[in-house]
């Protein structure tokens, strides 16, 4: 069956209600945790409108749906540790950012519980989607570029640190990345970049393993 641009978003993460990250249009269309969220009133650009159809035609292709994954929660909460950040993301750019690897503090922990779709308009992973590599911001503040943010309101954030997921075809299908409220010092700046950059290798290498020769 085809991937269809409105299905239904993943689960919540273990199964508990989460508190989603701000966007324009996110909205519950049911009891308990799962999320719909809608695409931005205004629509995609007719050219994010054809990377988005692409999107989906290669990820029905790699048999990949567009969904929670355990696999891809374990990737996510390998990289927040080897990082040492709190939260840590395997995020598919669709008509919203869909994080189908998601790793966050437990509940009851004090910090925000996120749920696992975010506006495609916020955050910092549609800048590495434009770079198409990395983006280490060890401290979104030091840059009024970066410091105005909603999901910097919303969760805290301090530091951030990105990468893309890139095909072999050249199309970008999304992110990892982590972010933490406390910012980090400068000179961790490459072992962080290098731990994200090392996990969308290993997103990439599940969602289109290399052939074996």
């Amino acid at each position: 069956m085809s991937f269809q641009p409105n299905a239904p978003s993943p689960v919540a993460q273990n199964g508990l209600p989460a508190r989603t990250l701000p966007q324009r249009t996110l909205r519950d269309t049911a009891p308990g945790p799962s999320i719909s969220a809608d695409a931005p009133a205004s629509g995609p650009k007719p050219q994010q409108a054809t990377e988005l159809a692409q999107r989906y035609e290669l990820l029905e292709r790699l048999g990949v749906p567009p969904a929670a994954s355990e696999d891809f929660d374990a990737l996510a909460r390998d990289m927040a540790e080897k990082a040492g950040f709190l939260y840590g993301f395997v995020n598919l750019f669709l008509e919203v950012q869909v994080f189908a690897g998601l790793h966050q503090p437990a509940p009851g922990s004090g910090f925000v519980l996120v749920g696992r779709t975010m506006s495609r308009e916020h955050g910092y992973c549609p800048q590495v989607m434009t770079r198409r590599k990395a983006l280490p911001l060890y401290d979104v503040h030091a840059s009024p570029r970066f410091s105005g943010n909603p999901v910097v309101d919303a969760i805290g954030i301090h530091a951030y640190f990105g990468a893309p997921l890139i095909h072999a075809s050249g199309l970008v299908l999304g992110t990892v990345c982590v972010v933490d409220p406390e910012k980090r010092l400068l000179r961790e700046a490459r072992r962080i970049r290098d731990i994200t950059i090392s996990t969308g290798a290993q997103v990439m290498d599940h969602i289109a393993p290399a052939p074996v020769r």
